[in-house]
């Protein structure tokens, strides 16, 4: 079975949905293949997308904010992982796609959270969502989409409306194999195995039964999921896709090929792996199998937080020599990477009876159910305690001189801690509650890859090793690198994947070579 179209994006998650969108809106007949349904990792994401310079939410809240402000900070978390240029634009056009989201019907809302949490309640949907109060910032920039629990699935399923009222053609449960190239290199179509006509409901189902407990209980995901590949393997048929315009790629990360995982990024173990099967690398293997280049393989985000409830970025995260690991106010992404670093990747958290009680009181009204159950474990049984610190350390297996020395040294003043969320810790008894991020399956550490394939950052076309584009070929969201390639905070890798997408869909929809200012909109 042969077809042919304008442009093929593949994966339909939020950057696939995004360039088929603005490849549409820009004139291009659009195919889509995705291996499932759809929705991929943004359908069980928390739908954060970070954005700020004076969004209409913030505006509506009161919340001061500016492109220049937004951009100072984001520049300590991104590095130059992008041109200063290309970080400078998301700034500037970032409430803008606030507003464009909006225009598909993505419900935003105004309620701000007034304490730092790693995922607001059902009651506030605008929240500080990365470190941005440890750099003595105070715009909340972290908009989550306005639903009830994960908001994921409201955002994937108003960009999937909006790209079938624009007549894109989604090819589900279709796995593509191999990128078609001319004679120059140009990437001219896909080769794929598709479901059609087959089976397909159970292929579905099997599918869908199978992402969560793999997310919790990764053996059982797996076992779950291999009559997924066999009816893969038993019922797919050949199916030859070509592009007159381009082919985007947006499969998502690598998280779930674990022989990825032990190449690039082999300390990253025992984290909760936040995607789906789909998550399996296949789309940057399709990169590197035309020619393209890969960076930050190794850049893995791994999450600790210590928040909900609010109090406890009060306390002190230290290591087993009683050293203190990192700025607990830190989003958990800088937290969890200091822990993994620390010796033998294992931290605790201290806390006094103050710090506990206020922190106890504070879990019903600052939890949704997946963060209460986590947080009421860490408060009772997760913990051990004892009258003074030097007791408690050495019932956790901490050095107690290290300990006593540092608690010593926080007391005068916690370096690098807002004044607002510290406490004296001078209230026995104490308790220390283990934060490892390995191995710990009642507090499990999510993580996600942040690496992918070299791109322009002008067009999102896929660049090779010295630099040379390929013709056709593009790459957005977790197959590219991106603006949180190097460092995450919440909400950053959506809304760099709706940034990817569009630039990607429409430079491949209008072959426009004219520069970066062609495509700022």
């Amino acid at each position: 079975m042969n077809a042919t179209t304008d442009v093929i994006v593949v994966g339909f998650g939020a950057a696939g949905a995004c360039a088929a969108i603005e490849a549409a809106d820009a004139g291009a007949r659009v195919v889509v293949l995705d291996r499932f349904g759809g929705g991929g990792a943004t359908a069980i994401s928390g739908g954060v997308v970070y954005a700020g310079g004076g969004t209409r939410q913030q505006r509506e809240a009161g919340v001061a904010d500016t492109p220049q402000a937004m951009f100072d900070y984001l520049r300590e978390e991104v590095g130059d992982t992008v041109s200063a240029e290309t970080l400078r634009w998301f700034c500037e056009q970032s409430a803008d796609m606030v507003d464009w989201l909006a225009g598909l019907g993505v419900p935003f809302d105004a309620r701000v959270c007034p304490y730092k949490t790693s995922y607001p309640t059902n009651r506030h949907y605008l929240y500080f969502s990365g470190s941005e109060i440890s750099f003595g910032q105070r715009a909340p920039r972290g908009h989550r989409v306005l639903a009830r629990g994960t908001s994921g699935r409201m955002l994937y399923a108003r960009l999937a409306a909006a790209a079938r009222k624009r007549g894109v053609v989604l090819l589900a449960q279709t796995r593509v194999t191999r990128l078609l190239t001319d004679a120059g290199g140009r990437v001219t179509g896909v080769e794929c195995q598709t479901l059609r006509g087959a089976p397909a409901w159970a292929h579905r189902v099997l599918h869908r039964w199978s992402v969560k407990p793999g997310l919790y209980l990764p053996s059982l995901g797996r076992a779950l999921h291999r009559p997924v590949a066999w009816l893969e393997r038993r019922y797919g048929r050949p199916l030859r896709v070509e592009a007159t315009r381009g082919v985007v790629l947006a499969a998502g990360g690598f998280v779930f090929d674990r022989a990825m995982m032990r190449e690039h990024a082999p300390d990253y173990r025992g984290g909760l792996r936040l995607g789906t099967p789909g998550d399996d690398g296949s789309g940057i293997r399709l990169g590197v199998s035309a020619g393209a280049g890969t960076a930050h393989l190794d850049r893995v985000s791994i999450w600790r937080f210590i928040t909900p409830p609010s109090a406890m970025l009060g306390g002190l995260i230290v290591d087993r020599d009683g050293r203190r690991v990192c700025d607990e106010s830190r989003y958990g992404a800088a937290v969890g990477e200091a822990i993994l670093r620390s010796p033998g990747a294992r931290s605790w958290l201290l806390l006094d009876a103050s710090v506990l009680a206020e922190s106890r009181r504070q879990v019903r009204e600052q939890t949704l159910w997946f963060q209460r159950w986590q947080a009421r474990y860490l408060l009772t049984a997760g913990r051990v305690t004892a009258p003074t610190p030097e007791a408690v350390a050495r019932r956790a297996g901490i050095d107690p001189a290290g300990l006593a020395k540092t608690l010593a040294g926080y007391r005068s003043g916690p370096p690098g801690k807002p004044p607002e969320v510290a406490r004296p810790l001078d209230t026995p008894p104490y308790s220390l509650i283990d934060v490892s991020v390995r191995n710990r399956p009642a507090a499990p550490a999510p993580m996600l890859t942040l690496g992918g394939l070299t791109v322009d950052e002008e067009t999102g076309r896929a660049l090779r090793p010295d630099g040379r584009p390929i013709e056709g070929l593009y790459a957005a969201g977790r197959t590219a690198v991106g603006i949180c390639s190097r460092s995450y905070v919440s909400g950053l890798s959506l809304a760099d994947c709706v940034f990817s997408g569009r630039r990607a869909g429409r430079d491949a929809a209008i072959q426009d070579r004219g520069g970066l200012h062609a495509h700022r909109g």
